[in-house]
């Protein structure tokens, strides 16, 4: 549907055109996708039983199987939907020329074919797929690609290295640990883990925002790592990615709150919460209770991280339309020009780091209890991130819309189309705060299907004599004397 909806889309020169029919495309999806998740959840079982990809490479898989909804991937859809249809529908007028409605088009028909693929090839395909449209729109504005083509040419070298050893070694066979390395280096780079995460800066400064906004909030990056990585990888794995999105989540917060510009200052933003959910994503613990409540927390606040930065993106997206490029070295006094923007900016900003009353409060409180409860010592800098954050999002708002009022002799309040996009996403960021258990019920579920997937270890079983030897010696007593 969306490949017929992009040629359609394309076909028109006029933007408004393509706008219009981009819309529609964008609102049909969005219904769609709302539709199969509440067929999922009135259904309650996946349209075929959720299996670890690993173990199912050498399945003669059929085309039907390749893509399902599940409890994981449901309301991802939803998200990454919603995501599109706002932001075609708050694209101003001055953008219209400038943005490519058949590339956003393209972009989201990779994307949730991405998060509904249960195939593990297929899944590699469409991650490598995935990083086409951000090329093309560099390339067409005339900016330099190579930073990004660097990164993007050797996240698909390691993606496709790693998944190849792995589906080599069979069912049966020991998983081998270059493959483990190398996939758990390619989630690292799409994610933009530090060092690895210039490629993220460099798109965000020259590509266009909303490009920039869809391609890293939806976070297919920790996607890969919940499909790819989680399923079979050792504990050292894990920990790798945690400690390394642990250092990231902290270096991005410090650094966004340094920054003069204000789309460097949301990317760093981003970077830090997106390393947050991985972190909670890897130290699951084992499968115990607070292992559960970990993957629970970090899938909850990969939803509500992407709603809240969406909604923060899409806000600077509309100021920009109106004063270019965002200068935060200085006071710029936009609030009484743009008030509805600017609640909306600190709404959405403080739902990013989990503020009473919003949709990131239950899931920060999930995944900050569950992580002291498995090391105490990453609590600590989790909370330190998480308040580095506040205060960036604090001072940039500041910035923005405190100072003196800046003289203009035209109209710049907020289009009818910019409102609708904005008092959705507050209804969605405000109704997830205030109603979270149907959410929180649904990330659980998903957690204990993820966990179940893991591979068990396989145990010798011990002799006679090592079981006694290892038992107390009151118990070797009385098994004596009976």
């Amino acid at each position: 549907m969306i490949s017929i909806a992009t040629i359609w889309a394309g076909l028109y020169r006029d933007p408004e055109v393509a706008r219009r029919n981009s819309l529609v495309t964008t609102g049909v999806v969005l219904a769609v996708t709302l539709l199969g998740w509440w067929n999922f959840a009135l259904s309650g079982k996946d349209v075929m039983p959720l299996r670890n990809l690993a173990l199912a490479t050498n399945d003669a898989a059929s085309p039907e199987s390749a893509f399902v909804i599940d409890e994981l991937n449901a309301p991802l859809m939803v998200m990454a939907a919603v995501l599109f249809f706002l932001m075609v529908l708050a694209t101003p007028p001055t953008k219209m020329a400038r943005f490519s409605f058949v590339g956003t088009l393209v972009a989201e028909g990779i994307l949730l074919a991405t998060f509904a693929c249960q195939n593990g090839w297929e899944l590699v395909l469409l991650l490598c797929l995935g990083v086409l449209p951000p090329w093309w729109e560099l390339r067409s504005r005339g900016q330099s690609t190579r930073v990004y083509v660097v990164h993007m040419l050797l996240f698909i070298g390691l993606l496709v290295g790693g998944w190849w050893q792995v589906a080599h070694a069979g069912a049966d066979a020991a998983v081998p640990v270059v493959g483990i390395a190398m996939l758990l280096a390619a989630v690292l780079l799409r994610s933009g883990i530090a060092p690895v995460h210039c490629w993220m800066t460099d798109l965000f400064e020259n590509a266009s925002l909303s490009t920039a906004v869809l391609f890293v909030t939806p976070m297919v990056g920790t996607y890969a790592a919940v499909r790819l990585v989680l399923p079979i990888a050792p504990d050292w794995a894990l920990k790798t990615i945690a400690y390394g999105s642990l250092v990231t989540a902290v270096y991005a917060a410090g650094m966004a709150l340094v920054q003069k510009d204000a789309r460097r200052f949301y990317c760093y933003l981003f970077l830090s919460n997106s390393s947050l959910v991985l972190v909670g994503l890897e130290l699951i613990g084992g499968v115990g209770v607070a292992g559960v409540q970990s993957l629970a927390g970090a899938l909850s606040l990969w939803l509500s991280v992407g709603l809240a930065l969406g909604g923060f993106g899409l806000t600077l997206r509309a100021i920009e339309a109106r004063t270019g490029r965002l200068d935060l070295s200085r006071y710029l006094g936009m609030y009484e020009l743009l008030p509805t923007l600017a609640v909306f900016f600190l709404l959405t900003g403080l739902a990013s780091i989990g503020f009473p009353g919003t949709i990131g409060f239950i899931s920060a409180e999930l995944l900050l209890d569950a992580i002291e409860r498995i090391n105490p010592t990453i609590a600590i800098f989790v909370a330190i991130a998480t308040a580095l954050n506040g205060i960036a999002i604090v001072k940039a708002y500041f910035h923005i819309f405190t100072g003196v009022r800046p003289a203009t002799s035209i109209s710049l309040e907020t289009r009818l189309s910019e409102r609708i996009a904005v008092f959705t996403l507050a209804g969605l960021i405000i109704g997830g705060g205030l109603f979270p258990q149907p959410g929180v019920e649904s990330r659980f579920r998903a957690a204990e299907d993820v966990l179940a997937q893991r591979k068990a270890p396989v145990v010798e079983r011990p002799t006679e004599k090592e079981t006694q030897a290892a038992m107390p010696q009151e118990s070797t007593t009385l098994t004596s004397q009976r």
